[in-house]
């Protein structure tokens, strides 16, 4: 583990937070070794909290890529022969270590990406937890063994790991976006290659230390931070040395790298945009609809594809719903993420911020009534207050764009045929969520819904132990639960002759 040459704290910093920072893993990892760039590039990470330069972290170039990746292939016959157990026991320590560190993992976290250090504990402990579910279905990779309909042949099916694995990962969940994709890899057998966002390299580097401490052999897992991305993961993909890439990020970018990926007929999981709505019906409980929506809506300060993008609340009750919700949002408390009490953080850059505040102009202009919010905060940092707004028209971009930030727009309808066919006009369908007390009407919308997910009376439906994944343009394949580890996984079928 690197640590970079001593210099005095910055003004934003404790002793404490320039000390982690100063100690965190700042180079790339290529089997089982911390190293320079090839040309020593670095690139800084920001806080966004106060836009300063937190760190230099090592700029991986093309040629960087391709050891990294040839690591993983080196490293591919050795780690799938290990055994299941073997597998399982890595994942498991790595699960108790990052609980063991949750204290620093999410103060760094908080640092590089500015949630609240509360809300990046919660992260922490939800990333381990698919390291601790992927141990288990580690020992649950099964086959089969059947007689031909001839009787002549016996058919054996066996399920093997895909091989070396490209994976990318976004700033938004930074630590368990990565063990949402290694977990199933490790436990497949499969060896990897990991970007992470150049926003938030710093977690999942000390992801990568944490593996390796819990016993992950080298080269199994190779991170290579860059911000050159197209330049160092195209030739990767077309190399014919990887099987599969796996990545979650916007449409745009999933469509470039589907096509890249066809060049070799690349494996490919794929979690994409969400525009999700987010239903309230007349007989819904509105307590648990305003706190299903704030969670729904303010999970990340907003940064989140599960985030509820456009909420649709009946006619007879959307006044009170607004009014409630307004009251809830107005009282949260922006600031750093590292200052006590505080529930929003900033966004994670100036162009997010800049966007936010587009998009809610252009409601605004288009219509749309503030009822608490509206604009961004007058201070250092890429902060916007939280944001409530009535009367959205249908030609706002909010309603098409994902709004990625802490901005809610209500919507009327009065009629169930209407909401749905709202709700589903959206080239998106991740997540869907409904709010309403009949169950014939639940089952009956929730199956309507054109989403990989929907939220019954919850806000949240992210679970290490479900599918998480969405249809339409939101991505193919599944993450998490017992169907997450397919994805790493080839069938084989061997016929044996019986005559």
């Amino acid at each position: 583990m690197s640590t970079p040459a001593a210099a005095p704290p910055l003004s934003a910093l404790t002793d404490r937070e320039w000390r982690l920072i100063a100690a965190a893993p700042h180079q790339l990892l290529v089997d089982g070794r911390w190293v320079d760039s090839e040309n020593g590039a670095t690139f800084d990470v920001l806080d966004p909290a106060t836009g300063e330069v937190l760190c230099a972290v090592a700029d991986a170039t093309p040629a960087d890529g391709r050891r990294a990746l040839e690591a993983a292939v080196t490293a591919q016959s050795s780690f799938a022969r290990t055994s299941p157990r073997e597998r399982a026991d890595i994942l498991t320590r790595a699960f108790e270590l990052l609980h063991e560190r949750i204290d620093d993992l999410a103060l760094l976290m908080t640092l590089e990406m500015g949630k609240p250090v509360a809300e990046a504990k919660a992260e922490i402990a939800y990333a381990a937890e698919f390291l601790r579910h992927f141990a288990g279905e580690a020992l649950r990779i099964d086959g089969g063994y059947q007689t031909a309909p001839a009787g002549d042949a016996r058919f054996l099916i066996t399920r093997q790991p895909v091989g070396p694995c490209l994976l990318i990962t976004p700033w938004n969940f930074p630590m368990a976006m990565g063990t949402r994709k290694l977990g199933p890899a490790i436990a497949a057998g499969c060896t990897s290659v990991i970007k992470p966002a150049p926003q938030t390299p710093l977690s999942m580097l000390a992801l990568g230390a944490i593996l390796a401490e819990a016993g992950l052999p080298d080269g199994v897992v190779n991170i290579v931070p860059c911000t050159g991305a197209n330049e160092v993961i195209e030739p990767l993909i077309r190399s014919g040395l990887a099987r599969k890439l796996s990545f979650t990020g916007s449409t745009k970018v999933g469509k470039i790298l589907l096509e890249q990926c066809a060049d070799k007929v690349l494996r490919t999981s794929m979690e994409l945009g969400g525009n999700a709505p987010f239903i309230v019906f007349e007989d819904a409980d509105l307590e648990e609809a305003v706190a299903g929506a704030m969670t729904a809506k303010m999970r990340n300060m907003g940064e989140a594809c599960t985030a509820a993008n456009r909420i649709y609340v009946h006619e007879s009750v959307i006044e009170e719903f607004g009014s409630r919700l307004a009251e809830k949002m107005a009282a949260l408390r922006v600031g750093r993420g590292t200052d006590e009490g505080v529930t929003v953080g900033p966004l994670i850059d100036e162009a997010a911020q800049a966007k936010v505040t587009e998009l809610v102009d252009d409601a605004v202009t288009r219509g749309a009534t503030v009822l608490t919010g509206g604009t961004a905060c007058d201070r250092v940092g890429y902060f916007y207050t939280p944001t409530v707004l009535t009367g959205v028209s249908p030609q706002a971009r909010m309603a098409t764009e994902e709004i990625f930030g802490p901005v809610a727009p209500l919507t009327p309808f009065s009629t169930e045929a209407e909401v749905v066919a709202a709700a589903n006009d959206t080239p998106y369908g991740l997540v869907a969520y409904v709010y309403t007390n009949d169950l014939r009407r639940a089952l009956r919308v929730g199956e309507a819904m054109e989403s990989g997910m929907v939220g019954l009376n919850q806000g949240v439906v992210s679970n290490p132990a479900a599918p998480f994944g969405g249809v339409k343009e939101s991505g193919l394949g599944r993450e998490g639960g017992s169907i997450g580890i397919d994805e790493f996984l080839e069938l084989k079928y061997i016929g044996i002759a019986m005559g």
